[in-house]
């Protein structure tokens, strides 16, 4: 008899719970689905007004977030990629990190690979055991010439552990800003097309202005001029020297459409948009030779600058070649050279601040790559 109680009260009260349970889920869904109907049919009437809202609220959301976690994830895997994999990564994106700690603590976890460090300051970088000017430019992918400007240095200049040298983010040339400067000016100092050099300035991102609408320049800030040139040294203007033994005439000749190489040395510049020819240099000096038979059309310094004691050869095939910077000349105009003549002496003259030859290329009269034709 009290087993039958028990059950019938165990089974009055699971039908209870049930009751009581699903009459409140009920009710619950019964007012989300009130709510949802009212706010839906609210955004119905107003289809469209809330849409710029929600969207701009939304890239907000994602920019805050970009912002706030983007560098602190970046960074944390760039650290974990040099100490899991021993070596650097393969850049120093921008947003990771612009402190010189920071890239010289990466540096000093590996001694491979390279920084290309574009953050857009100059960093300090200090000098190790072993270390050289070149290793150095290797390791964040700079020109040599680059690091020399920046620091005051020549190619004959040492450097030591312990000592520091700025390190620019890109190659070109740091410049302070002095009275009357404008952007047009620097890009001419520094050997680049004026319009272009200056819109090369202008478009480099960590640059300011005080007046971003006429470019206007602050004396003492300093400009980074990508792909700039340091001025040479004006040299000692002098007369030609032109040597006492002449390179006998060839008398009548014809070129042959094949190009030698004029000189022995390293190619110390090589053709670009602002240097239309190749630097050779060898600090011993060495013979000019001429790169193809034909005939002498220019043989000294006729304008006491530029070039410097220089030489051109028409070959009489459309191709004229031009030897610059000489230091002797062993020719005269109007005679005849054969392919593989000494015409001169590599110098330093005119524009230069070290011995070498530069040589140029002209097919009808449009300079060429001299490295697509030399053999």
């Amino acid at each position: 008899m009290e087993e039958e109680n028990f059950i019938q009260e165990l089974q009055e009260f699971v039908n209870f719970t049930w009751y009581y349970f699903n009459k409140r889920t009920y009710k619950v869904f019964r007012h989300f689905e009130f709510l949802k109907s009212l706010i839906v049919d609210n955004l119905y009437r107003k289809r469209g007004k809330y849409t710029q809202p929600f969207i701009h609220s939304g890239m907000v959301g994602l920019a805050f977030a970009a912002v706030t976690f983007g560098p602190l994830i970046l960074s944390e895997q760039a650290k974990a990629d040099v100490l899991a994999q021993g070596t650097l990564p393969t850049a120093v994106v921008l947003g990771v990190s612009t402190d010189p700690n920071y890239l010289q603590q990466i540096t000093t976890s590996s001694s491979q690979g390279v920084i290309e460090y574009r953050g857009g300051e100059v960093v300090d970088y200090e000098v190790r055991e072993g270390d050289t000017v070149g290793s150095i430019a290797e390791k964040f992918n700079l020109q040599v010439t680059t690091l020399l400007w920046a620091n005051d240095l020549t190619d004959k200049s040492k450097i030591k552990p312990g000592q520091t040298l700025k390190i620019p983010p890109v190659d070109g040339v740091v410049h302070t800003v002095k009275k009357g400067d404008t952007i047009y000016s620097i890009a001419k100092k520094y050997s680049l097309e004026d319009e272009a050099g200056a819109q090369g300035i202008v478009n480099y991102p960590f640059n300011t202005f005080t007046d971003d609408e006429t470019f206007g320049l602050a004396i003492g800030q300093t400009l980074m001029v990508p792909d700039g040139v340091m001025p040479e040294e004006k040299p000692t203007v002098g007369r030609p020297t032109v040597a006492r033994i002449l390179t006998p005439d060839a008398g009548s000749v014809s070129a042959t459409g094949q190009f030698v190489w004029p000189t022995s040395g390293t190619i110390s510049q090589g053709f670009r948009w602002y240097h239309q020819g190749i630097d050779i240099s060898n600090r011993a000096g060495g013979a000019i030779l001429a790169a193809d038979s034909g005939r002498i059309i220019v043989a000294g310094w006729p304008d006491n600058y530029g070039y410097g004691n220089r030489i051109m050869i028409d070959h009489g095939n459309g191709y004229v070649t031009l030897y610059a910077h000489l230091s002797r000349i062993r020719v005269s105009v109007g005679q005849s050279v054969n392919r593989g003549d000494v015409i001169g002496d590599m110098g330093s003259t005119g524009r230069s601040t070290g011995i070498h030859l530069h040589f140029e290329i002209r097919q009808g009269g449009v300079l060429q790559s001299p490295l697509n034709f030399l053999k």
